[in-house]
């Protein structure tokens, strides 16, 4: 028997190192940037959590999409395309729709409360035992999440590239931990934008260099389209199937708006901005982002199918998972060029690095406004703000050993790459609970919480001891006819599948769901359950609720009738909030705003946000300047 001649893949060269240490050096000169010159103000623990809420829209939309697109993302989506076509691409429809809630729902609820924590909401509108425990459950999968963010990037990048792994897990932890905790959410924000230029930078090579090696465009699109990766529309509707166009627009929707419309790393960023209008453009500017990163993912996907089409590493043994597929594509045609493969490596660490960042600067914020802040009611601002520089380190040293953790867990990392998903839909229905159903108690949410992570976990816990079939997820043909041989022509070998006998009945239905339908199923459990148990328990009144924490999405679709509106109100007094608002306005100096009587007269029920505290009128919109004085119940 033959054996096969491997490709000669490139190896990392000095100008790479430099490159790559690059990353690190200035990421963590921002860190130092904004510790000196915050240096004489007296900071407190709010501006050095939330950047003072004053950032401006621009920065803010490049650290959202920086962090959200993860070195998970940069290596995977190219693969996924690699191995089971462009239907990647339908997530664009789920990142627009999660995209519109997040800004029309979530972020004008979060803003106008005044808070910090996206869990204080939590208690201003159920209770403190509902609070806590939404932000332990944050607190545990994201540290999951974090440690495996760091660890199985820097695994493939190391299986292929022989770049060190320990050395790269390491100065990760390391460096975000230090640039937070001098810097705080301005130096994550200004650092994410940093690192989105550098992912968008890597891609670009990647996309020029690899259409050039195929000899061009109509090349590369010819050979996908004759492999089958150009099929985009399946709308078929069986839910066990991977990827359709209604696993990826609707499972996408549940799964990514738990992520963003209720996660507190994006919350937290929103409501940083100084005024509502400028969260809101920052997430549709956001927006444009993550098309163009999914956009160079995909592209670069079909690419590598192109050039590897006779003869692809994954089926031919050559690497020996699909995530280091890419990796050994750029060493193989950048190998060559000094310095792009380290460009490379730094384009897949910036999304490890933003990702990184913005969560243990999140997890600094919810362990001090929800549990430090509540213990102790007079911290002084300075003392305050060394306690969110020290959550800060500890936070970065558990990601870090997590990501150590994750080298021994085996086949658990796919499982705690999947908690983020499951935790989202339950998260996701608790607040929607909140915002869109005022007569909601307080046991009606806990009891759907409780209800919605038992099923979430039940049916992923599932998936991960019986994995789904190979014929739902429908992988497309990978060709090794063009690998060359020693003295033998290759044969392919056919291995019959292994089939289990005793697979529970659920193993082929229930835990057999697309994993993208994880989080619709916890939205789904956590409403209907914190529906009936509040019928159960009795309802609120909702005279009882304060508007500020409703979002009255009815009057959308009742806008010709102030009847109706107020009959979708359940109770709750949105009319007498714009008369306490304009009684209690504050402008931002503390001194009551002047009474307008032409305003009075003109706005009445026609204007009400006019009147409300925090509303500037030049900008249109709210802004966080004094606005808290008024906002915590």
């Amino acid at each position: 028997m033959g054996h096969f001649v491997t490709p000669t893949v490139g190896t990392f060269v000095v100008w790479d190192y430099v490159v790559f240490a690059g990353l690190f050096f200035i990421s963590s000169g921002i860190g130092v940037f904004f510790a000196i010159s915050e240096r004489r103000k007296k900071v407190s623990s709010s501006d050095f959590l939330a950047g003072g809420r004053q950032l401006s829209c621009g920065p803010v939309a490049l650290s959202l999409t920086a962090s959200f697109m993860s070195a998970v993302t940069v290596l995977g989506a190219p693969s996924d395309v690699h191995r089971y076509g462009a239907s990647f691409i339908l997530f664009i429809i789920a990142y627009i729709l999660v995209v519109f809630f997040t800004a029309e729902m979530f972020v004008p609820v979060f803003y106008r409360s005044g808070i910090t924590s996206t869990y204080e909401y939590l208690e201003l509108r159920f209770s403190r035992p509902v609070r806590v425990a939404a932000t332990l459950i944050y607190i545990v999968q994201t540290i999951l999440y974090t440690g495996v963010v760091v660890y199985a990037p820097a695994l493939a990048l190391n299986q292929v590239t022989g770049f060190d792994l320990w050395g790269s897990v390491f100065s990760t932890g390391i460096v975000c931990t230090f640039y937070c905790t001098l810097g705080g959410l301005k130096a994550v924000v200004w650092t994410d934008a940093f690192q989105m230029i550098v992912m968008v930078t890597g891609f670009l090579t990647i996309l020029i260099q690899g259409t050039l090696v195929n000899g061009g465009f109509s090349n590369v699109w010819e050979r996908a389209e004759r492999g089958g990766r150009l099929q985009i529309l399946d709308f078929d509707i069986d839910p066990l199937r991977r990827h359709t166009f209604w696993t990826l627009a609707i499972g996408g929707t549940f799964t990514w708006l738990g992520i963003y419309g209720v996660n507190q790393s994006t919350i937290q960023r929103c409501i940083s901005c100084k005024s509502e209008k400028q969260a809101k453009m920052a997430l549709y500017l956001n927006l444009v982002g993550l098309i163009v990163i999914v956009g160079c993912a995909v592209f670069s996907g079909l690419i590598m199918y192109a050039y590897y089409m006779n003869c692809d590493p994954l089926a031919a043994g050559f690497v020996s998972a699909p995530d280091q597929i890419m990796p050994y594509f750029v060493m193989e045609v950048l190998g060559n060029l000094p310095g792009l493969p380290g460009l490379f490596v730094a384009c897949a660490f910036s999304g490890t690095l933003s990702t990184v960042a913005a969560s243990i600067n999140a997890l600094a914020t919810v362990t001090y406004e929800d549990f430090v802040k509540s213990c102790f009611r007079n911290l002084s601002d300075k003392l305050g703000t060394w306690i969110c520089k020290g959550l800060c380190i500890v936070f970065g040293v558990a990601c870090t050993s997590m990501a150590i953790a994750a080298s021994r867990m085996g086949g658990v990392v796919q499982a705690a790459l999947s908690i983020h998903g499951m935790c989202g839909g339950p998260m996701l229905g608790l607040f929607s609970l909140g915002i869109l159903f005022p007569w909601i108690n307080w046991k009606g949410a806990a009891s759907g919480l409780l209800v919605g992570i038992s099923l979430s976990f039940w049916v992923g816990i599932g998936a991960f001891i019986y994995p789904a079939p190979t014929v739902k997820a429908l992988p497309l043909f990978l060709n090794t006819s063009g690998c060359m041989l020693i003295n033998e022509t290759f044969k392919a070998s056919t291995v019959a599948p292994i089939v289990e006998i005793n697979r529970p009945v659920l193993a082929d239905t229930f835990y057999s769901l697309s994993y993208l339908y994880y989080s619709a199923i916890g939205w789904v459990a956590t409403i209907i359950t914190g529906l009936l148990i509040t019928q159960l328990t009795g309802r609120v009144r909702g005279e009882d609720v304060k508007p500020v924490l409703i979002r009255p999405v009815c009057n959308l679709f009742c806008f010709w009738s102030q009847k109706y509106k107020e009959t979708c109100w359940c109770g709750v007094q949105h009319d007498q909030e714009i008369i306490d608002s304009y009684e209690n306005n504050i402008c931002s100096n503390g001194v009551p705003m002047k009474q307008d009587e032409h305003d009075l007269e003109s706005t009445g029920h026609q204007n009400p946000a006019k009147m409300r505290p925090g509303f500037n009128p030049e900008e249109n919109s709210y802004t966080n300047k004094g606005f808290s004085q008024v906002t915590h119940f």
